[in-house]
Parts: C-alpha cells; structure tokens; sequence
C-alpha cells in the first residue's frame, strides 16, 4: 500500500510559534500519532488507487493532500475575525502541503502544485 503522512507542530496555534515542520512519510504506520514536539500529528493520506503518471491521479492526490493538510492545520476551525489565527492556519497548510508535495517526488504533482500556487 502507497500511503503517506502529513505531520505537523501542534504548537502552531501558541504565540510564539515554533518551526512548523511537514512530512510525508511513505509507508508510515498508524494514521494518527500522539501530539508531542518530537511526534507532531499525522494524517495518513494514502494514494496506492492513484496513478500519478496521469491527470486526474495527480489532481485527485493534491486535492488529498490539501484536504489533509486542513485537517491537520485545523484551517476550517479558524474564526477569520482573528487575522492572527487565519495566519497561522494558511501558513501551516501551505508548509505541509509544499513540504508533502516535495515529499512524493512526482514530477506531475510538483508541476501542478506549481501551477496551483502561481495562479492562487
């Protein structure tokens, strides 16, 4: 099975935010994982049904990946009013879905992810 985790800092909602750190791990075990410092939270984001050689396959993993990283950044959970938060949130969903882009190695991916954020 291709599987993948996106982790994250659970720190990234404390003022003085730490490093936020993005990995995608293939072949991980488990999809959730005890939020430590050293054990950040994980999503297992799995693509084996995926074949990245074509459109819709890479479509389909990068929407999964983005929906991973909300999930773990808590993005939806955000009240916009707090401009601090919003920021916090956009800027650990796009460490982690940058960083598990980087992680696949897939060319198609790479390019869609750079379409995706040169165009917003």
């Amino acid at each position: 099975m291709t599987t993948a985790n996106t982790r994250l800092s659970d720190n990234w909602r404390a003022p003085a935010l730490t490093a936020l750190t993005a990995c995608l791990l293939v072949g991980a075990v488990g999809t959730t994982h005890a939020a430590t410092p050293a054990n950040p939270p994980a999503i297992r984001v799995v693509y084996s049904d995926l074949n990245l050689e074509s459109v819709p396959g890479t479509q389909a993993l990068y929407a999964r990946i983005v929906s991973a990283a909300r999930e773990v950044c808590a993005s939806r959970e955000v009240d916009i009013r707090d401009l601090g938060a919003l920021a916090r949130a956009q800027s650990c969903e796009a460490r982690a879905i940058t960083q598990a882009v980087h992680d696949v190695h897939s060319p198609a991916l790479a390019a869609l992810f750079n379409a995706r954020v040169g165009h917003g």
